[in-house]
């Protein structure tokens, strides 16, 4: 229980008067007179945060945080101590305390020191959570000779400074590339800054790079910093760098041999210290033959070329990706993970994948969606390749099933657009929220973590 509170001193007294003032402030509380007890406590139940007497009879305070600490318990810990020096303070930090407080209590003190504990806790967690969801989000999965190849790569170079090109195909990962690289950089502590140069139109990306003064142009209403101003100290990621224009491209290659620029309208040079990853389609040696990109740029942004190879040249990764994909969309949509049969897994291994992961990711998650069965045959997967519409309508035996079928991914994808906001999702379907709630349990469609409102 995140607001539970452990006290533990052998003073009856302070147990009595600090479990009365905790509760009063809306906790549940326990306590108990012993580290023994504490520990045995801890084993039983969660808790949020404990406050921990220095002196105790057998194992004191400062031992049993030490086995707290220990066991990997999930708890802040407050001591507390009649006797307190500065010696016994610096060791219970080093131990893991997040605070130290002298006896007489101060009651104002105490459950302001509680109610901080608690919430640099949820803090911790909630940080946990994020973290573990972005490399989640941001795995390589894949077991292949590449595969293996491409993360030894990436962990060479990903300390250095040194300019990355990186070469493949569309959808075989090369954003996932540029991620890892950035995280086992030592820029790894900014957030990476990325472009994509073929999405913005070409009257704007001079500004998205490098920024603008309030009345550049047209529309400049407010000043706003760029690309480059927002890398600084970190890592800017240029993908599709193959479709810039030549004059962004003259004033990119600028950049990358100064390390400053003048933001658009304005005389007065920006000096930064950005590391840049650029990634393509093209191979850009033809381009430079056609005279569509400048050899100059190619030889700055080519210093460590990478190559992520196509799904078709490492298909012993398809079993790997469709479980990670199928374990993945089916938290998401709140399903239990569905089985694929190993001839469904023969089909995919048999198939080119000219989409690359992306094409199979997308095949996993309409499996997940469309299909109730929990084992998944190759009959039940979508049609892979030619012009056969997206969902395979004649697996089904009846109109009544196909109907509900079509109507449960819509409702599943309006759902995900409005981050599962059950509100926001009838908003964008034109129907009323109470309706839609009756479609949902009609269609056996579940929500993890479920919010009515924006709340």
């Amino acid at each position: 229980m995140p607001d539970s509170i452990l006290i533990v001193d052998d003073e009856r007294g302070i147990r009595e008067t600090l479990r009365g003032v905790l509760e009063d402030e809306g906790f549940t509380v326990d306590a108990v007179a012993s580290g023994e007890e504490c520990l045995q406590a801890v084993e039983r139940r969660a808790y949020g945060c404990v406050l921990l007497d220095v002196w105790l009879p057998g194992m004191d305070g400062l031992d049993t945080l030490a086995r707290l600490s220990a066991s990997g318990a999930d708890c802040a810990v407050v001591m507390i101590s009649g006797h307190g020096n500065i010696e016994t303070a610096v060791r219970a930090t080093k131990l893991g305390a997040f605070d130290f407080i002298e006896k007489p209590l101060s009651i104002e003190r105490t459950v302001l020191t509680v109610r901080n504990a608690l919430r640099q806790r949820a803090l911790e967690r909630l940080n946990a959570t994020l973290a573990a969801e972005i490399n989640e989000e941001n795995a390589m999965v894949g077991e292949s000779v590449a595969m293996r190849a491409l993360r030894k790569q990436i962990a060479a170079v990903a300390p250095t400074d040194g300019r990355v090109l990186i070469y493949g195909e569309s959808g075989t990962g090369k954003e996932l590339v540029a991620r890892a690289i950035h995280a086992q950089s030592r820029r790894a502590g900014a957030a990476l800054v990325e472009l994509n140069c073929a999405a913005i139109p070409e009257e704007l990306i001079e500004s998205e790079l490098l920024g603008h003064v309030k009345g550049a142009f047209t529309g400049a209403t407010s000043a706003k910093r760029g690309k480059f101003e927002l890398a600084d100290g970190a890592t800017l990621f240029l993908d599709e760098v193959g479709d810039m224009s030549a004059r962004t491209q003259a004033k990119v290659l600028r950049v990358l041999e100064e390390q400053r620029f003048a933001p658009v309208g304005s005389g007065a040079q920006i000096r930064v210290d950005v590391r840049v990853l650029a990634a393509t389609n093209k191979r850009l040696e033809d381009e430079i033959e056609r005279g569509t990109f400048r050899a100059d740029l190619f030889y700055r942004l080519n210093v460590i070329p990478f190559e992520v190879p196509p799904l078709r040249d490492r298909l012993e990764d398809v079993p790997l990706l469709v479980e990670h994909f199928n374990q993945k969309f089916s938290a998401a949509y709140g399903n239990p993970p569905k089985r694929f049969e190993l001839e469904a897994m023969d089909a995919m291994q048999s198939y080119t994948w000219p989409g690359n992961v992306r094409e199979l990711r997308n095949t996993v998650e309409r499996v997940v969606i469309m299909n109730q069965k929990a084992r998944i045959n190759a009959s039940d997967l979508p049609p892979l390749g030619g012009d056969a519409p997206p969902v395979a309508v004649y697996r089904f035996n009846s109109f009544k099933e196909a109907s509900e079928a079509h109507q449960r991914e819509f409702i599943r994808r309006k759902l995900a657009e409005a981050d599962s906001n059950v509100t926001r999702a009838a908003e964008l379907m034109g129907m009323d929220r109470s309706h839609l709630y009756r479609r949902m349990r009609a269609l056996g469609i579940r929500i993890r973590g479920e919010r009515e409102n924006g709340n």
